[in-house]
């Protein structure tokens, strides 16, 4: 019987010790980089094993360094600086009352967002070379064979940190795409998985482009897809993933696009393993999608629906996990699906909904169902 292998989308619970690490960083704070770096390798290694106690066989080394999964761009390329203002996503703005409470109970993240004010340029790679050798060297003590390294996508980029220096979103996306093409090759050479995380083929519809209708948007999203493969010319496509959501978010999320809608966008993305949300209450019926369009999924992708929620405390019955992977695998086959979870569970570092150790029992409920699936399948 195939076995239904488990991952996740990435970002993970930070201990303390390396929030402190990174803040002070971030608010410019003297630090002893030595300690820093000493803070982060045994991190990840701690890390790394808790997911192979989980059941997890393709892990990250959870974003441990990283302040976000975007926004760690300004301190690894030129051309950032200040800060800008936030925009809440649309549907949040429609219940004002429950936005206040987000920000009045803390839930609303804060850390800077500069804008890009001059030309993008890599400062080098040593940073990720860094965050590579942590990754692999804790998967070797853990005896885990596969791993994967998040990696800002051009368009994501592009929707956190906004354009004041290029002529316009086209010209942009350009700059990032060529300024990031390093990185991403540099991932895969050291023999990871790259992970490409694109929020902004979604949520950005309903936290950027509110102004434009559905059609206008999805050109938008098509051009951001553009200047992703550019970037991903010279990776191979059965090393990448590509990431797509909402917005890991608890909240109305009444005004997210459909899934039907950016489906083909999806589909064109320069990757063999596609992630994307079907926990989510409004969008748990989107497996349909897949159903009804299984013709336009080429032969070479692999589906990894996100079978477990990352905004609530709930711990899904395996049963419930096993249901839902089963019901792609009935789709594409079990040899092409995988068992992922919504969105990351660390996705700001210091900030997040499930609590630590209900992230990893998430996790290993994750296991279970997919274990379950694998004996249905």
């Amino acid at each position: 019987m195939t076995k239904f292998a488990v991952t996740h989308v990435g970002s993970l619970p930070r201990s303390q010790e390396v929030v402190d690490f990174i803040f002070a960083r971030e608010r410019g704070e003297d630090y002893d980089g030595a300690d820093f770096d000493a803070c982060m390798a045994r991190n990840v290694a701690a890390t790394v094993a808790r997911q192979k106690e989980a059941g997890v066989d393709v892990v990250s080394d959870g974003e441990t360094s990283k302040i976000s999964y975007a926004t760690y761009v300004k301190d690894r390329y030129t051309g950032f600086s200040g800060d800008s203002p936030r925009n809440a996503p649309a549907d949040l703005k429609m219940f004002p009352g429950f936005l206040e409470r987000l920000a009045n109970d803390g839930g609303t993240p804060k850390y800077a967002r500069p804008m890009c004010t001059g030309e993008v340029r890599s400062k080098g790679q040593g940073e990720l070379q860094k965050d590579i050798d942590n990754l692999k060297a804790g998967m070797a003590a853990a005896g885990v064979e596969r791993g994967f390294m998040n990696a800002a996508s051009p368009g994501v980029i592009s929707l956190f940190l906004q354009n004041q220096h290029y002529p316009d979103r086209e010209a942009y996306l350009a700059a990032l795409a060529d300024a990031m093409r390093d990185e991403y090759e540099t991932i895969t050479s050291a023999g990871l998985d790259l992970q490409l995380d694109c929020p902004d083929l979604a949520l950005s519809r309903h936290m950027l482009f509110t102004d434009l209708s559905d059609d206008e948007f999805l050109k938008v999203a098509e051009m951001h897809v553009e200047a992703l493969n550019h970037a991903l010319a010279n990776v191979p496509q059965d090393r990448v993933r590509v990431h797509i959501c909402w917005g890991n978010y608890e909240g109305p999320h009444c005004c997210d696009i459909d899934m039907a809608k950016v489906f083909p966008i999806l589909m064109k993305a320069k990757a063999r393993y596609l992630l994307f949300e079907t926990s989510n209450p409004r969008h748990a019926h989107e497996w349909t999608v897949f159903r009804d369009r299984r013709a336009d999924i080429p032969d070479d992708r692999v589906l990894v629906p996100g079978v477990v929620d990352t905004t609530t405390n709930f711990v899904e019955h395996p049963e419930l996990v096993a249901e839902r992977l089963t019901r792609f695998g009935g789709i594409v086959g079990a040899d092409r699906v995988m068992a992922g979870t919504d969105c990351g569970f660390g996705t700001f570092a210091g900030f997040g909904a499930v609590d630590p150790d209900i992230a990893y029992a998430k996790l290993a409920t994750l296991s279970e169902g997919a274990a379950l699936a694998r004996d249905c399948a």
